[in-house]
Order: C-alpha cells, then structure tokens, then sequence
C-alpha cells in the first residue's frame, strides 16, 4: 500500500518523466551564416532524469512511474519521444525504453549507502547507460532478424545507440550538481 508520501513520489517521478521526454537536448554553436548555430542532438532528458530520480526517490517508485508512463505511452497518449500506441513497440526506440527498467535497478543500488562518491555515481551511470543501450541494441536485432532486415543492424546502432550514449554520460555532470543539495555525495 502507497502513503500519501508515495504517491507524491510517484506522480513527482511520472511528470518529470513525461515532461523529460520532450525537452530535446539543444546546443548552440557559432557559424558563418548566423550568429548562432543551433545542433539538435536526437536525444531528450529522459535517461538523466530517471537517474537523479532514482536516486532522489528509490528504484521502486520510479519503476511503478515508469511503468505508467510505458502503459500511458502504449494505450492512451503518445508520450513517447516519436509518438506512441501499440505500434511504437515495433520502432526500433522501444527497446531502449525497455532498457530504462535494467538502468533504475543499478541506479538503485547506490541508495543502499548513506554517502557514494563521484567515482561511484559516475561508474554506476556509465554501467547502466551500457546495459540499457544493450538491451536496446539486443530487441532491435530480434526485430531485424524477425522481419528479415539484419542488414540494418549498423545503421540501427549507429542511430540510436553511438550517436546518443556520449551525450547521455556528459548530461550525468549537471546530473551531480542537481543532486548536492538532496544526497550526500563525497566531493573529494
């Protein structure tokens, strides 16, 4: 049974999921033609934010949030990044959506101590960011050999795992200034 703090936690998480997955990720550069050149990297907030939730709440209640947000995207809105309904299953972002579950669960595991380090925090991202585009890079090639398009395979990773995992480690440093004031975590 949830108490009201819980539930709180809960819906907190679910917004801030929600709201993460439309906020792409924005950065200007200077150019010729322009003052300023803005690059659009092809990925959004939502895996840095479902850390420092996990980390802020537990692994628990983030994975009852997520697991919302996954129903909500399957059967009611299309909240994910490219839409949604039962058809995003077959896209080849679902299997990364899938990996968020593996992601929490190690995340998790740093509220278990009382005070973690940057090395730790740092070590624990980087390893469930991995697990997480594995987990992606494992469904989308079970898709392409279903549907007879290995061929992609290249293609697909390149997309969706090498283009978008640097960037996802990089936002974990704004990641660890946004959680000074809600853990303890060992700056030295």
């Amino acid at each position: 049974m949830l108490n009201q703090i819980k539930i709180i936690e809960l819906f907190i998480s679910l917004e801030s999921i929600i709201i993460s997955t439309f906020l792409p990720l924005y950065i200007s550069l200077p150019s010729n033609k322009s003052i300023i050149y803005t690059l659009q990297i092809p990925i959004t907030w939502q895996v840095p934010i479902v850390i420092f939730l996990t980390i802020i709440f537990t692994g628990e209640v983030v994975y009852k949030a997520y697991t919302i947000y996954i129903l909500i995207g399957l059967f009611l809105l299309p909240v994910f990044y490219d839409g949604g309904s039962l058809g995003y299953i077959l896209t080849p972002n679902f299997g990364y959506l899938i990996g968020i579950f593996p992601l929490i669960k190690i995340i998790n595991s740093l509220n278990k101590k009382d005070q973690f380090t940057i090395e730790e925090f740092i070590k624990y991202s980087i390893m469930s960011i991995i697990l997480m585009h594995t987990v992606g890079i494992f469904f989308n090639t079970i898709q392409l050999i279903l549907f007879n398009r290995i061929n992609l395979i290249s293609l697909i990773i390149g997309k969706y795992t090498f283009s978008k995992i640097i960037f996802e480690i990089l936002l974990l440093f704004p990641i660890l200034i946004l959680l000074k004031p809600f853990k303890k975590i060992n700056y030295l």
